[in-house]
């Protein structure tokens, strides 16, 4: 007799040996030992055995389908694997590795036992046929993904910043200083910058009856109503700036005893943007009252006049030049 079979002189034929009822130990790891013709299979413990004429079986719901089924037909008993095994030479079913037979996901394949899962690239999920990935939008979780503007892109997303800006990490914008990376202000006049961009203005911006003495605009006549002196000032604040704010401090440069100073917006101020409020005798602070919009310019003149015992009255004027930012960085 061959493998598998013993002799029975009863009979005298073949017969034969089933190896699960003589061999106690014939499966290992808590697989079952299912004997056949010939040998003996070792299936898992939930393996269902179908026991047919040949005839074509019932399909299964995939939930309860086993892995392994045994058919036995008029000519004999055989194995048949199901979805996701293959018959071996042992007459085993083993899992077969979809991921390295013809790779069925887009990106990443993870086998596990009767099957595969897919997983998607960072800046991917999973398409419905969890075989397939489709990029995410992630400008669409949240307005505050970029400083400025959000560019979705395959697999992920850039930050932009608007003209007069640099990107500053992956998202933040910082000014660019133009007035030292370049600029096309001319010998006469110098670079003022601003968040988002920079203006030229006169180096010397003292007009008739007015002259230049160091950094002050000195009148050359006593002219009513025009102040003896003008100091020209800049400064630069962001759009959308909350308020109130102390953005600009004025302060005697001259002090006299016995005199009396007082402060006022002489002009510049007609949308009552701005409030000047009293520190002390000698100083004064701007006030924000408003929030600006820009990109926007104001020009605001701080005057200062002096009293004192004698009846004697002098002013000096500032005047401050406000450039208001396109953005609130």
């Amino acid at each position: 007799c061959t493998d598998g079979y013993e002799f029975d002189a009863e009979r005298q034929a073949c017969r034969d040996i089933d190896e699960c009822a003589i061999l106690p130990d014939a499966c290992k790891g808590g697989m079952r030992c299912t004997n056949h013709f010939g040998g003996y299979l070792c299936l898992p413990p939930n393996a269902q055995i179908f026991v047919t004429n040949g005839e074509e079986l019932p399909p299964q719901r995939p939930e309860t389908q086993p892995s392994h089924r045994v058919v036995q037909p008029n000519a004999g008993r055989t194995v048949q694997c199901t979805v996701g095994f293959t018959l071996n030479e042992h007459n085993h079913c083993r899992d077969v590795n979809e991921c390295e037979v013809g790779n069925p996901c887009q990106h990443q394949c993870y086998n596990i036992i009767g099957s595969f899962l897919c997983q998607c690239d960072q800046g991917y999920e999973l398409a419905p046929d969890s075989i397939s990935c489709q990029d995410v939008d992630e400008c669409s979780f949240s307005s505050y993904m970029c400083q400025y503007q959000c560019v979705n892109q395959p697999g992920g997303y850039v930050c932009t910043c608007p003209e007069g800006y640099q990107l500053q990490g992956t998202r933040m914008c910082q000014d660019i200083n133009e007035c030292e990376t370049g600029h096309n202000c001319q010998d006469h006049e110098m670079c003022w910058n601003y968040h988002g961009g920079f203006r030229c203005y006169p180096r010397n911006p003292c007009h008739e009856p007015y002259v230049r003495t160091g950094d002050n605009c000195q009148s050359t006549a006593v002219c009513h109503g025009l102040p003896p002196s003008i100091v020209y000032k800049y400064m630069n604040i962001l759009s959308g700036r909350s308020v109130p704010a102390d953005i600009f401090q004025i302060q005697a440069t001259n002090v006299y005893a016995n005199s009396v100073n007082t402060f006022r917006i002489k002009s510049g101020n007609e949308g009552r943007e701005f409030y000047l409020r009293r520190s002390s005798n000698v100083s004064a602070m701007l006030v924000m009252t408003k929030p600006l919009t820009g990109p926007r310019e104001y020009v605001v003149d701080l005057e200062m006049v002096s009293h004192n015992v004698m009846n004697y009255r002098s002013s000096s004027l500032l005047r401050l030049t406000i450039i208001v930012g396109p953005y609130s960085f």
